[in-house]
């Protein structure tokens, strides 16, 4: 490691370049060192590059002239990642056979169809194809067969046959499912559709078991964990999960992320983004169970600086702008944590740009009350028109900001009410019984 110390940038460009055929001045350094194998001097050659939507590695190669000796090794030059990795590619292609594979040497590569797996440690880091995956397999299966067929026939002949498995993989006349799976995070298979989505390759981010963190030297994690702690780290992570859009159906994936909403309650937040084409979704869940009490919220807009309050609106809650003889049903829009500005522009495009009011059956009037009430919402955002903002929420898992928290807020109120009948249907309360199920037994109706 010393020797990289030493090495200088190509005619002052970065150190690690990325790795490319066509760059010329990107050359290999030579360094004398010690053969292992005849202890005499042979050549290390070191390449520092980068690959491309990946990261720096270190690339070295030995080679002694006196005993033909040689190695090939590579190194990440980051440190160990916070989650391990495991890529996933469906091979279905011979051109899949050509992707670059950076392999750490405490990554382990399988192909479930031929329930073959390459343990961690068993070959150094490496550079190489997943077609050279499988050859350095293939190499290290024959080094010990000569000696097999002269002490156990049976036993070299099948792993002659598996061999012969192994090689016909190569043709890809059979897709098969090549995965690299990482604890340290630092190996890499090529999407060549980078950096655009590839449908063959799944890459999934994962936390690392105690074992998986012994194995790299790290420091194990108390056995006896916190409940707080667990809590709060579901609290950091993002999950993800595949599904499909709603807009094309083609494959995306849904973040979800538990959000603690200060002075209030955890909630669970919700977003879709489709690449195919571009369409956008969020949705807010709410983190607890039905409050005992319903909530009214009013705020009176008197500044455009109202309009960055945070708001969240579960799938519950009604909207209600009196000066505007306004309101919106529960159920509309969904759950949404949003602004008061960006909650105020979803309803205008709900009512204004709606098809279904500005179809060919409408009439004028109604067209010209449309634009009216977008201008009024518009003078709203715009601090030109004073309003009363009013969220009633009968479950009581709504909420608009305080920005004098914890004290008063003079323009805010916030009313605690008894449900009536009719909303506790709404919400399924009152077919809802729960006596008598923490002893395991339940009511009779």
């Amino acid at each position: 490691m010393s020797a990289i110390g030493q090495l200088e940038p190509v005619r002052g460009g970065p150190l690690f370049r990325p790795l490319s055929a066509e760059d010329e001045e990107q050359q290999p350094d030579e360094i004398e060192s010690l053969c292992m194998s005849c202890y005499r001097n042979g050549v290390t050659r070191l390449l520092l590059t980068k690959i491309p939507f990946f990261k720096e590695i270190i690339v070295s190669s030995f080679s002694c002239s006196s005993c033909a000796w040689s190695n090939t090794e590579i190194q990440s030059v980051g440190r160990i990642q916070e989650q391990g990795v495991r890529y996933t590619l469906a091979v279905t292609v011979r051109q899949d056979m050509n992707r670059e594979v950076v392999k750490t040497d405490c990554a382990t590569a399988r192909i479930p169809e031929l329930d073959f797996e390459i343990p961690a440690f068993s070959q150094k880091g490496a550079l190489t194809t997943i077609e050279g995956i499988i050859d350095r397999a293939v190499a290290g299966l024959e080094q010990d067969q000569p000696v097999r067929r002269a002490t156990d026939k049976d036993v070299a002949g099948k792993i002659d046959e598996f061999i012969g498995k192994l090689k016909q993989l190569k043709e890809v006349d059979s897709s098969f499912t090549f995965i690299i799976d990482d604890p340290s995070g630092n190996s890499f298979v090529e999407n060549p559709c980078a950096p655009q989505k590839d449908d063959a390759l799944v890459v999934t981010r994962y936390r690392r078991t105690a074992q998986q963190d012994a194995m790299l030297g790290l420091e194990a994690e108390e056995t006896d964990e916190n409940p707080a702690d667990s809590m709060e780290d579901l609290r950091n992570e993002v999950l993800q999960f595949n599904t499909n859009c709603p807009e094309c159906n083609a494959p995306a994936n849904t973040n979800m992320k538990l959000v603690q909403i200060p002075h209030f309650k955890e909630v669970i937040i919700m977003a879709t983004n489709c690449e195919a084409c571009g369409h956008r979704t969020n949705e807010v869940k709410s983190g607890g169970a039905i409050e005992p009490l319903g909530t009214r919220i009013t705020l009176r807009v008197t500044d455009p600086s109202d309009m960055t309050r945070d708001v969240l609106k579960s799938e519950t809650c009604s909207v209600e702008i009196p000066e505007l003889e306004f309101e919106l049903g529960m159920g509309a829009l969904g759950g949404k944590f949003t602004t008061v500005e960006g909650l105020l522009k979803d309803i205008r495009d709900l009512i204004v740009k709606n098809p279904f009011t500005l179809g060919d059956s409408s009439t004028p009037r109604r067209v010209e009350k449309l634009q009216e009430f977008g201008r009024k919402v518009y003078q709203i955002m715009e601090g030109h028109m004073e309003a009363h903002f009013i969220l009633d929420d009968p479950a009581g898992n709504s909420y608009l900001q305080n920005v004098y928290a914890p004290e008063e807020d003079p323009e805010l109120k916030v009313e605690h009410y008894e449900r009536t009948f009719a909303q506790n249907e709404d919400l399924g309360l009152n077919d809802m019984r729960t006596e008598g199920y923490e002893s395991g037994l339940t009511s009779e109706r």
